[in-house]
């Protein structure tokens, strides 16, 4: 049994990811902005208001954890914007840098105290984000915050190695969710290779880029 806490819980992968690890029966802490009523009802402890641009919400959130511990941090809270070079919305484009990539890291600057030797930090980032990867440009907002994310993962890693805490970043996939209109792989599918993922890390693997399905991505 592990103590878990997932950002962007809400919906989507979040909420999948709260519900299959509360179902296995790990103690499962779900943050979000603004709670919902699937997430209300699978068993998990709801912390709601939470918002990881804001550094005041996050202040206010590990004062709520207090000394409790964390195995597992998953970093998921995420936007997407569907900017292409004619249509560039350069407010909405830094917006997303604020989501995508240092949420990530300001939450889990803010939660290293509960985090232990032996914890893992997970980040559910993009394949989007891989430089090597794209092959269709556009979407310059969200590829540009998730290529800055994994270079956060990495440099996390090696940070915390003296810790002994491991860091995995994570691309699920194209799921089928409200962020991709619906289109991609079942969540319940992604999830669970998420969650494969995170129990196979270990300090060997940590700072390496997965795919759910357990390929190594190119960066």
């Amino acid at each position: 049994m592990k103590d878990i806490l997932v950002s962007g819980a809400n919906r989507g992968i979040g909420l999948e990811l709260c519900r299959q690890l509360a179902a296995r029966g790990d103690r499962v802490v779900g943050v979000c902005r603004r709670s919902s009523e699937a997430l209300s009802g699978i068993g998990v402890d709801v912390i709601d208001g939470i918002d990881v641009t804001d550094p005041s919400s996050i202040r206010h959130l590990a004062d709520r954890l207090g000394d409790k511990s964390v195995d597992w941090l998953i970093n998921n809270a995420g936007v997407l914007g569907r900017d292409s070079l004619d249509e560039l919305d350069f407010e909405e484009i830094e917006w997303q840098f604020r989501v995508n990539s240092i949420g990530p890291l300001r939450l889990t600057q803010a939660l290293l105290p509960m985090l232990k030797p032996g914890s893992s930090v997970g980040i559910v980032t993009s394949r989007m984000g891989s430089i090597g990867d794209n092959t269709s440009g556009g979407y310059y907002g969200y590829r540009m915050s998730k290529a800055a994310v994994n270079m956060a993962g990495a440099s996390l890693a090696r940070d915390l190695a003296s810790r002994n805490i491991a860091v995995a970043l994570l691309h699920p996939g194209m799921v089928a969710t409200e962020m991709t209109g619906g289109n991609g792989v079942p969540v319940e599918h992604a999830a669970q290779g998420l969650i494969a993922r995170m129990d196979e890390l270990d300090m060997e693997s940590s700072g390496s880029f997965w795919h759910a399905e357990g390929q190594n991505l190119p960066w």
